[in-house]
């Protein structure tokens, strides 16, 4: 805009200017006469005015207001028609911070949108040789051995923001400085896969974060890669999201290298299953795992995957091979049922660790689910039993409902094995007949008897901790209970009817 007002032979004069706003490059030039035009505007644009649309002073805050919201970044304001700019367009202007320049009477608006394109047109170009010059640094370190670690090193110094690749689970690819927290990843995480358009802008632990997509933003977000950058990008100067967005296509390049990597790989370890499942002798098995990188001395954890309903045969494999990457070795691939078997290590917190990352998808399982079965930890000549175990684990899963679903091996030793086993009409039926009268009486009442039961029954039937934990008097839980004994016909003092009512509670 500083240029654009140096130009002699345009005489435009300078009525108002908010801090930095000449600095600010300028977008397209719009030339527009109506009294609300900001629907037309998509922001940064130089908005041309004759002053046409002023009848009285309140149009001028009409006007102005309508700009801003638009985005406009300067309002040239034609002399002609009025004989000069009038003061209430000056002080709408300083009011939304809104930057104003008089255009004298014989200079025409078509001059003024020349000289802009003509700007634009030469900064384009110049951005386009530095971006292009840019790209080959940044291949050629790729090409001499440079890891994306460092070169998100440079990028973040050049901009002066710190700069991370974090995938939609959660997966730091690039640290940056350090690591995020979980709750910053979660909320992350979620922000990338809701966005409707990216980069996108995200508030967490105190900061903002700038989200911007690594390849094409329409792949499946599933298993994308997000550029984490700190700071609002919304502001930077053009040439820093030109970095930021040439990063992000480095990365691309960077991850196909990868998963090539993982796609020789795939093979080897959808043979090893199919020897597994065929009941191959461990030996046969020790050799498959080696050829897919894994130890087979070391203790593996099996998981069985399904993205449904009618999810696409690759998605679940893909999705937990994503996740697996940060559990350390470990080899995906589908079995003969059409599910996806991960051999995973054996860690201590490994179900937490799994329960976490694949819980940060779920913003994206609108109209699917996603459901895990873990087995325990295995040897190489008890892999077979740990590969039906994942999966009756797996089976437990997907009845739990939820975008995401996951069910360890410590859990089918519990009700949820025996509830499990049982029809979902029938386990309808059962709860429907315990609990039917409680839950007509919650839908005419609205009195969670049903709230209060469930928790009374996690408490151990304590009535002080029911009250605390609901924040309710401890009369009020007696009289609750009692309500719930009276319609059920139950007596919640007994093991049995106790038990009764719990699998009830359970089977909804």
């Amino acid at each position: 805009m500083a240029e654009l007002l140096e130009t002699a032979s345009l005489g435009l004069r300078l009525l108002h200017a908010p801090e930095g706003a000449l600095d600010r490059p300028v977008g397209r030039s719009v030339t527009i006469d109506l009294l609300e035009p900001g629907r037309y505007l998509t922001g940064g644009e130089l908005v041309l005015t004759g002053l046409v649309w002023r009848r009285d002073p309140a149009d001028s805050e009409t006007f102005v207001s309508s700009i801003a919201a638009g985005g406009a970044t300067c309002l040239l304001a034609g002399a002609a028609l009025l004989g000069a700019v009038p003061d209430d367009l000056v002080a709408a202007c300083r009011h939304h911070r809104v930057a104003l320049v008089e255009v004298p009477g014989d200079v025409a608006f078509a001059d003024v949108s020349e000289h802009v394109a003509a700007a634009g047109a030469a900064g384009e170009s110049a951005r386009m040789s530095a971006s292009l010059a840019r790209q080959r640094q940044l291949l050629s370190a790729i090409a001499s051995g440079r890891s994306l670690d460092e070169i998100a090193a440079r990028v973040a110094s050049e901009i002066g923001h710190a700069c991370r690749v974090i995938t939609a689970n959660g997966r730091h690819v690039v640290p940056g400085p350090g690591e995020l927290d979980a709750e910053t990843v979660d909320t992350l995480t979620h922000r990338f896969l809701t966005a409707d358009m990216l980069p996108a802008v995200s508030e967490a632990d105190g900061r903002g974060y700038s989200l911007f997509p690594v390849g094409s933003g329409l792949a499946d977000r599933l298993t994308g890669w997000t550029v984490a950058v700190e700071g609002d990008h919304t502001g930077w100067p053009r040439e820093d999201l030109d970095m930021v967005h040439e990063f992000g296509a480095i990365t691309a390049l960077d991850r196909s290298r990868r998963d090539e990597g993982q796609r020789v790989r795939r093979p080897l370890a959808a043979e090893t299953l199919a020897h597994l499942e065929a009941g191959a002798s461990p030996a046969e098995i020790a050799t498959g795992l080696r050829q897919s990188g894994l130890d087979p001395d070391r203790p593996l954890v099996l998981a069985v995957a399904e993205l449904g309903p009618g999810g696409p045969p690759d998605a679940a494999a893909a999705v937990l091979e994503d996740v697996a990457l940060g559990l350390g070795p470990s080899v995906v691939a589908n079995a003969r049922d059409g599910r996806a078997v991960a051999f995973l290590p054996s860690l201590p917190d490994l179900t937490d660790q799994l329960r976490r990352s694949l819980s940060r998808l779920s913003p994206a399982l609108v109209r699917g689910s996603l459901s895990v079965g873990l087995s325990g930890e295995s040897g190489l000549g008890a892999l077979a039993g740990a590969l039906e175990e994942a999966r009756f684990a797996h089976r437990v899963a997907r009845s739990g409902g939820g975008a995401v679903t996951l069910s360890s091996s410590e859990e089918v030793t519990s009700h949820v094995l025996l509830l499990a086993t049982v029809p979902d009409d029938i386990r309808r039926t059962y709860a429907q007949r315990v609990l039917g009268p409680v839950i007509d009486h919650d839908q005419r009442t609205g009195s969670d008897l049903v709230s209060t039961l469930d928790q009374f029954l996690s408490s151990a039937g304590s009535w002080t901790r029911t009250a605390e934990t609901l924040h309710l008097h401890v009369n009020s839980v007696r009289y609750r209970i009692s309500r719930v004994e009276e319609l059920t016909g139950r007596d919640l003092t007994t093991m049995e009817d106790r038990v009764d009512v719990f699998l009830a509670l359970r089977s909804l």
